[in-house]
Order: C-alpha cells, then sequence, then structure tokens
C-alpha cells in the first residue's frame, strides 16, 4: 500500500469515526465513555494522519 493511499485510508477512517460521534452525541441512550472511546480513536487517526503527512 503506497503512502497516499493509506493516507487517504486514514481519512475516510476519521471521517467515518466523526459520523459515528455525532450520532452517538445524538442518540439519547449513548453513555459517555463510548463517546469518549469514539474521540479517542479519532484523535489517534488524526495524530497518524498528521504525522505521515
Amino acid at each position: 500500500m503506497s503512502l497516499t493511499s493509506h493516507l487517504q485510508e486514514l481519512k475516510r477512517k476519521h471521517q467515518t469515526l466523526s459520523e459515528e460521534v455525532e450520532q452517538a452525541q445524538r442518540a439519547p441512550g449513548t453513555d459517555d465513555l463510548t463517546i469518549a472511546s469514539l474521540k479517542k480513536q479519532k484523535l489517534r487517526l488524526k495524530e497518524e494522519i498528521e504525522r505521515l503527512s
């Protein structure tokens, strides 16, 4: 896998997590730990993207 395609995949995963976080925050039954976990995953991806760019 080339660096470019790897970065694109990471960005796609980051966007997917962003959407999941938004949905979880709107859902009344979602607990804060789930939201925090999603946000941590999203942050790790963002840091990886920045490191590789």
